[in-house]
């Protein structure tokens, strides 16, 4: 260590900490603000997907006196931390960098972009693949004579709850190729445990998506396929480390 390199205390690190964390939040204000405006469009745009499977006649409700208003607001605040998320990537990325080696920050470069657009993958597959399936089958499996209107709160809840499964579902290549890099395992020995990772796929399922097998079966499965993609770089990565090493 050359003698020209500051040594830093932990007091030092807090206040960097601090400092990464309050552009952090700043970057999601900055977001929201821009987007405020557009709270009930964005909402509708959001519903569309119930919207559009909803038989004739059918509409959103809102139960509470102020659902109207607080409803499009939550979910403008959320999707303001979604936009903003590789900014905040960016910042945990800033402040953990001066600690890793050259090779580490080699690595961790394309999972911070790989990560943003994995979770981004998931979102759009919930909300273009997932929410029209099985929204179709829920308005479709209503007995006869009832009036579908759905509780706009109720329908917020629900669709964010789907979005935060399948962006942290998509985000299993990362985890995989981490566990990998870190020694924890190996890729042969994920291949070995494929029976185990096709049951515990339809668990997670079932435990991250409302009870009903449609859903559950449109995120086992993309968690298997990710898997398997999560296992293929891997051994890539450990395919040029053995050739560096020989």
């Amino acid at each position: 260590m050359s003698s020209s390199t500051k040594q830093y205390t932990l007091f030092d690190h807090l206040l960097e900490l601090r400092y990464r964390l309050l552009k952090a939040v700043v970057s999601v204000l900055v977001v929201f603000c821009s987007m405020f405006y557009f709270t009930n469009d964005i909402y509708e745009y959001v519903s569309q997907p119930l919207l559009a499977t909803m038989p004739e006649g059918g509409q959103m409700i809102a139960t509470d006196v102020a659902s109207s208003f607080f409803t499009p607001f939550k979910l403008t605040i959320v999707l303001a931390i979604f936009i903003s998320m590789p900014y905040i990537l960016f910042q945990i990325w800033s402040f953990i960098a001066p600690g890793l080696y050259r090779s580490e920050k080699r690595l961790m470069r394309p999972i911070m972009l790989g990560s943003s657009i994995l979770f981004y993958g998931g979102i759009s597959f919930a909300y273009y693949v997932v929410f029209p399936i099985i929204f179709a089958f829920f308005t479709s499996a209503a007995p006869k004579g009832v009036n579908i209107a759905t509780d706009i709160s109720s329908y917020l809840d629900f669709v964010l709850k789907l979005f935060f499964a399948f962006g942290i579902v998509f985000e299993i290549p990362i985890v995989i190729i981490l566990l990998c890099w870190t020694g924890f395992t190996t890729p042969n020995s994920l291949r070995e445990k494929r029976p185990y990772v096709v049951v515990g796929s339809f668990v997670i399922g079932m435990l991250l998506t409302p009870p009903d097998i449609i859903s559950q079966t449109l995120l086992a499965i993309p968690m298997f396929l990710l898997f398997e993609v999560g296992v293929f770089i891997s051994s890539i990565y450990y395919k040029e480390s053995d050739d560096g090493q020989s």
